[in-house]
C-alpha cells in the first residue's frame, strides 16, 4: 500500500460520495488516472477540479499532467502519487 492510498484510507470516511468513487477509480487505474471528460461520461462528476482539491485537502497526493487528444485540444489527467 503506498502511502497514498494509505492516507486515502484514512480521511475516506470524510470525503463526498463522489469523492469517494473518484477516489476507487484512481486506485484501481494506476497509472492510466481520469480526466474531465471521463469523470462525466463515468460517474456523471461535473466538477473534477474541485473534487480532486477536495481530495488533496484530505491529504491525498494527486499528480497533473497536461496531455493532447487527437484534435490537438488539452486536457489535464489525474493519477495518484506513489
Amino acid at each position: 500500500m503506498t502511502h497514498s492510498q494509505f492516507t486515502a484510507n484514512l480521511n475516506a470516511r470524510r470525503l463526498s460520495p463522489q469523492c469517494r468513487t473518484i477516489l476507487r477509480h484512481l486506485q484501481a487505474r494506476g497509472t492510466h488516472g481520469l480526466s474531465q471528460f471521463e469523470a462525466l461520461l463515468l460517474f456523471r462528476v461535473a466538477a473534477l477540479p474541485r473534487r480532486i482539491s477536495d481530495l488533496e485537502e484530505a491529504g491525498v497526493v494527486i499528480n497533473r499532467a497536461r496531455k493532447l487528444d487527437e484534435t490537438g485540444r488539452s486536457y489535464t489527467r489525474y493519477t495518484l502519487e506513489g
